[in-house]
Parts: C-alpha cells; sequence; structure tokens
C-alpha cells in the first residue's frame, strides 16, 4: 500500500529564466506555497493540494503540477509551477 505525501512546497517561477547565474529554483521563484491534501481529486484525477491561495492538482508518483490556480485565477503566461517537496 502507498500513501501519497500530505504536502508539497510550489514554486512559481518565470520560464524565461534559462540561466540563474547559479541562483537555485528557489530563489527564482516569484511565489512559493506550502499545499496540503484536501482529501479531494480533481478534473484531472489526481489529488487536490491547497494553501496559500494556490490550489493544484499534483500526481505525487512523479511530483507534477497536473493543474493549478492562483488566487482563483488560471497560471499566468510565463510561469511555471514546480513542485519542490
Amino acid at each position: 500500500m502507498t500513501t501519497e505525501p500530505q504536502r508539497f512546497t510550489i514554486l512559481l517561477v518565470p520560464e524565461h529564466v534559462e540561466d540563474r547565474g547559479g541562483a537555485s529554483v528557489e530563489d527564482s521563484a516569484v511565489r512559493s506555497a506550502v499545499v496540503e491534501a484536501t482529501g479531494e481529486t480533481g478534473a484531472s484525477g489526481y489529488p487536490r493540494y491547497a494553501g496559500n491561495g494556490i490550489v493544484a492538482n499534483i500526481d505525487p508518483s512523479t511530483r507534477t503540477v497536473e493543474a493549478v490556480l492562483v488566487d482563483g485565477a488560471e497560471l499566468d503566461y510565463g510561469l511555471t509551477a514546480t513542485v519542490t517537496s
């Protein structure tokens, strides 16, 4: 039996940042949030996590953000949502 993680940290990172000049992904993020499992499944079929204004459907096995809302709206163009933990 596998259990899904109960918490992830999501970073919103500008896509145009190609060379961070040695900066980490965390340092390049314009926003971060700790999201926790809601016990629901999103429309994408993956578990839903929410916190700090971000609601995301995350595939826990690949740590891929399958869908995301930021403050109730779709992610702005040019931003990527990344899971770090």
